[in-house]
């Protein structure tokens, strides 16, 4: 579909889409970029402490970061 019709209509396409299909938006005709639906998510509950044990958090973790970091962080 052209991006036009795409923006005026995307709603509507969108809800008629299937899973593993997908719509591939064009500019003059030519591909430009292609929209997939995503894979549904699991209804299944994670049990809570399945790692437990194999993670292990240095205290250092805690420590406040050092001064080049907080810089580079906030672009300095």
């Amino acid at each position: 579909m052209n991006i036009h019709d795409a923006k005026t209509n995307l709603s509507r396409y969108l809800a008629e889409l299937k899973p593993g299909e997908g719509l591939v938006l064009c500019k003059r005709n030519q591909p430009v970029a292609e929209l997939r639906t995503l894979p549904k998510k699991s209804l299944r509950k994670r049990r809570i402490g399945v790692a437990k044990g194999e993670i292990e958090v240095p205290d250092s973790f805690f420590e406040p970061l050092p001064d080049e970091i907080l810089k580079a962080f906030r672009g300095e």
